[in-house]
């Protein structure tokens, strides 16, 4: 639906052969719009569970496994990858090009997350300390557009 950061350029390059490193993510909100289901990373902060896609594996099955591992939680993934992101997680890392998923769930699952890296559902109005400040806005722009066009919805 959106591109940041140049994204589409690395898209043009991505779909003319392998491209590494590719990341995959999910933005889970809750059926009324107004929380996103977060992550606690060890030095990122408070981010959408998502990581690495592996050999093999498309950017959308990155996205619901990784989902499924840090969170406990299984979810219907929307067709369409909500953003597209080329990002540098670490300064001697290669910028990696991200993909992000979005998900409806019901917000009265409970994530169980992994033990060191716990998964909280948070108000979309609060300002969560994360890695990527920028995401705020374009997560809680992407949930007022699902709000506009789906209306509330349970997974």
């Amino acid at each position: 639906m959106t591109a940041y950061d140049d994204a589409l350029a690395w898209l043009e390059i991505a779909v003319k052969g392998p491209m590494e490193p590719v990341a995959a993510e999910v933005w889970a909100f809750d059926e009324s719009f107004t929380r996103v289901l977060l992550v606690r990373h060890r030095w990122r902060g408070w981010v959408p569970p998502g990581g690495r896609v592996e050999a093999g594996e498309t950017p959308r099955e990155a996205a619901r496994r990784e989902f499924g591992e840090e969170t406990g939680l299984d979810g219907h993934l929307l067709e369409t990858p909500a953003a597209v992101t080329v990002r540098t997680y670490r300064e001697d890392w290669t910028p990696t090009l991200g993909l992000s998923y979005a998900a409806v769930l019901d917000g009265s699952l409970s994530p169980a997350g992994e033990s060191r890296q716990p998964a909280v559902w948070t108000p979309l109005s609060s300002d969560w300390e994360g890695a990527f400040p920028a995401d705020r806005p374009r997560i809680r722009a992407f949930a007022a557009h699902l709000k506009a066009t789906r209306g509330p919805a349970t997974a």
